[in-house]
């Protein structure tokens, strides 16, 4: 809505300004409603075939035309274009590869590819992506959740959505307090410090089909580290933002309705 026109406006005045004829990269972010611009580059990106794919046009050919004096509208291109369907791209990330790494995100850029989904809708898409990015999501079984103090509240919904599609829960003790509190049945389990058994000993003997665990400070990241080393090891699907696990479980409800299709790419722009 408001944002996208931002980002057009934006984009328009960025390319207007330094002068770019083809291809240009900006990076956004935006927190709270407010857009923020990370960088922008004149060139080519590795989201330009991602694009090219999600719209069904060749952008490196049309640019390579614009380079050498075409316009934009002789080549009958609209000046703006939404597709009907839901395009996700995913980071394929390897920390199992490297011991010793965390699977917790910064800053810093960890991928070494990536992969897309596409579909009708974005749980679907979503879906796609982690089974391309060899994430695959369960259908049943037990959910760990150990969250940070600010996340614990948008935790309650997606508690109860994880109870309403049969899973059984199993939590750190503050987000087991507090998930109980508010009437959830969920089973407490030791931290790592706190002794054996604890949440680690259940992910690796199998107990643990999708772990939640969003942390802050540079202590209590320490101490989760193993319990996300766990999960890479053992291909167990992990997320460490609220906003990634509520996608999961949007996902999980959208395996639980139906099965995932297959489509040729092509299908998607037939009618276009």
């Amino acid at each position: 809505g408001e944002n996208l026109r931002t980002l057009e406006t934006h984009t328009r005045a960025l390319a207007l300004s330094l002068n770019v004829v083809g291809l240009m990269n900006v990076q956004y972010a935006i927190q709270e409603g407010t857009v923020y611009v990370l960088e922008v580059n004149p060139r080519a990106s590795r989201t330009v075939p991602f694009v090219s794919k999600a719209t069904g046009r060749p952008l490196a050919k049309i640019a390579a035309r614009v380079m050498t004096g075409r316009k934009l509208r002789d080549m009958g291109l609209a000046e703006q274009f939404v597709p009907r369907h839901i395009s996700v791209k995913e980071a394929v990330l390897p920390f199992s590869k490297f011991p010793g790494s965390d699977g917790i995100l910064g800053p810093e850029m960890k991928s070494t590819g990536e992969v897309m989904g596409l579909d009708k809708d974005f749980p679907r898409a979503f879906v796609k992506s982690q089974l391309g990015a060899g994430i695959r999501l369960p259908k049943e079984g037990t959910v760990f959740i150990s969250v940070k103090d600010h996340d614990k509240p948008f935790t309650v919904k997606l508690a109860r959505r994880l109870k309403g599609l049969g899973f059984r829960l199993m939590a750190t003790d503050g987000t087991q307090e507090y998930l109980v509190a508010r009437g959830l049945d969920v089973k407490r389990v030791n931290k790592v410090l706190e002794g054996r058994p604890h949440c680690e000993d259940a992910l690796v003997n199998g107990e643990v089909q999708l772990v939640i665990n969003t942390t802050e400070g540079a202590q209590a990241i320490i101490d989760s580290f193993s319990i996300r080393r766990s999960a890479v090891m053992h291909n167990l699907p992990y997320y460490t933002t609220i906003a990634a696990a509520y996608a999961a479980v949007d996902g999980i409800e959208a395996m639980k309705s139906g099965s995932l299709e297959v489509t040729p790419l092509q299908a998607y722009f037939q009618s276009l």
